[in-house]
């Protein structure tokens, strides 16, 4: 991929001040010479023109864009900035011996595989501590979040899917798809680093044995794989295979964060928006409130942690454009809380529906002995099983690691399939909280689509589920979390086509929360270029203008 100067250069001194950050510890993070004047923007009752909320994909192409247009940004972010070597020298811990830097304050890891042999042998007790992922749990349905500058980026597998065209059109049709697949998705994907990897050395590797494996039992149910471009560097994982470079993809690092190689967004576009010297970071600062000025402004209320949960602080700041890109489990929360308790009650009925998971299912499959998937694994994904085209079932599987360090004979699947059912957010005031109204009954057809593609696989290749991974219960596909949440303030019902809240002027959602709760692929590259074609619009016409 090739970057212009001018860009290459805001890059490098974004992470510049990234370093700098992580040296001396600074919940501010900025260009260093605009350091007073940050610290000053973001104290108690100070004004900035514009704050955007969150560090995510859609944040982050908020702030990079304004910072372009010149506008003085600031960032809050409620967990920590990621940069700085632990006791053992590493930023992030492995998923096989994970500590507090794991999990968001919780007591126990959470792990999406909760068992083995119906053993306990995955989660470990730990400090709570604001560690880098959350599992935010509803009553019938956990989310998997990022917490850290980069949010989601930090934690994902990097899989950097565009999804089905006709699917995008089905989906989302007031939206140009030209416009979108000819503009906006190869600029996310420019800036993201997407690249490829190279196919020889997958076929020889045998870190992608348990892929090819995989690939080779879906042809005898006569399914087709395709690769999937990644923001993983692959040129480095293959110095990590030669024993050229620290490994991190090859070291069992990815849901807890990965220490070389991936390039996440604070190497990417929030590395360029500090660079553009108008955009500063604050980091472990929650948005608790939002409300709105006489002058038609905003006020938040904000409170600061440090890393260990205490709160060190309380403040208001206020701005006159105001951009939601905490996710669609943080942006809707906030607008829901807003929206019930009178602070800004003429936001839509829509806010806190279209709620859904992407479709995601886990499953698992017990392969014949003489049939193994190799004790050396990469953590990072690089092929899916695409029968997205089967009108009854449409699936995409990753084709998804277990990096155990050991032989285990299991192909490990996350499915997204096409699930028509929706859920709803709704304002707890009780407990000043989002609750989610979902069902397990819900991901019937979720489970269905997928036990009908694996079925087929079982069947051609004599082979069996695996039912011991998902926790001490007999459970063979595990629909009870996901790490794909999509809706709450959809496109075009709570805001406007561009993102725009509707009620209310100057105020923006810019992240997974538009998107109707399913888009048939991993989102987060449709999430990036969705907020492109939205923010240049923004800027256009109610900024720059």
């Amino acid at each position: 991929m090739i970057e212009n100067q001018h860009f290459s250069r805001r890059r490098l001194l974004g992470m510049a001040a990234l370093g700098a950050a992580a040296l001396t510890g600074a919940t501010t993070i900025t260009t260093a010479p605009r350091a007073a004047a940050a610290e000053a923007q973001s104290g108690d009752g100070a004004f900035v023109p514009a704050v955007v909320i969150g560090t995510g994909y859609g944040a982050a192409v908020a702030a990079l864009r304004l910072g372009e247009a010149g506008v003085e940004t600031l960032m809050l972010e409620m967990g920590q900035q990621w940069d700085k070597p632990g006791a053992d020298g590493n930023v992030f811990c492995g998923m096989l011996k994970p500590d507090e830097r794991s999990s968001w304050f919780k007591s126990r890891t959470e792990a999406p595989l909760g068992s083995f042999l119906w053993l306990d042998l995955v989660n470990k007790d730990i400090t709570p501590y604001a560690g880098v992922l959350d599992r935010v749990n509803f009553d019938q349905m956990s989310v998997y979040v990022g917490r850290g500058v980069g949010g989601g980026s930090l934690v994902n597998g990097g899989m950097a899917v565009q999804p089905k065209r006709s699917y995008f059109e089905e989906v989302l049709p007031q939206v140009d798809s030209a416009e979108m697949y000819d503009r906006y998705f190869p600029r996310a994907n420019s800036v993201l680093r997407v690249n490829n990897i190279d196919k020889g050395w997958f076929e020889d590797t045998e870190w992608y044995k348990f892929a090819r494996v995989s690939r080779e039992q879906a042809g005898k149910a006569g399914l087709g794989t395709t690769f999937v471009p990644n923001v993983y560097d692959f040129d480095y994982m293959r110095r990590e295979a030669d024993g050229q470079v620290p490994k991190s993809g090859l070291a069992t690092e990815v849901i807890y964060g990965n220490n070389h190689g991936k390039q996440s967004l604070d190497k990417t576009y929030l590395a360029a928006a500090l660079g553009t010297g108008k955009v500063t970071i604050k980091t472990l600062h929650q948005v608790k409130t939002i409300s709105r000025q006489r002058d038609g402004g905003y006020v938040l209320s904000v409170e600061e942690i440090d890393a260990y949960g205490k709160r060190v602080g309380r403040k208001e700041i206020s701005c006159k454009y105001l951009f939601l890109g905490a996710g669609s489990l943080g942006s809707t929360e906030l607008l829901l809380r807003a929206r019930e308790t009178g602070a800004l009650p003429d936001l839509s009925s829509e806010v806190g529906a279209g709620w859904g998971p992407n479709g995601n299912i886990m499953t698992a499959r017990a392969n014949h002995i003489w049939n193994p998937t190799g004790a050396h694994q990469s953590s990072i994904p690089a092929l899916g099983i695409d029968d997205w085209n089967n009108p009854d079932a449409p699936v995409f599987a990753e084709i998804a690691p277990m990096p155990a360090g050991l032989e285990t004979w299991v192909s490990l699947y996350l499915a997204i399939t096409k699930n028509p059912e929706r859920g709803t957010f709704v304002y707890d005031k009780a407990n000043d909280r989002a609750n989610l109204r979902w069902t397990r009954d819900q991901n019937t057809p979720a489970v269905n689509a997928a036990r009908s593609l694996f079925d087929r696989i079982n069947k051609a290749n004599t082979t069996m589920y695996r039912y011991d991974l998902f926790g001490s219960k007999l459970k063979n596909f595990a629909d009870d979390f996901c790490y794909h949440p999509l809706g709450g303030c959809v496109l075009g019902k709570a805001t406007d086509l561009y993102g725009r809240v509707s009620g209310y002027k100057n105020l923006y959602v810019t992240d997974g929360s538009l998107i109707p709760g399913s888009i048939g692929v991993n989102p987060f590259v449709t999430i990036t270029a969705l907020a492109e074609r939205n923010v240049e619009r923004i800027i256009k016409q109610d900024i720059a203008a």
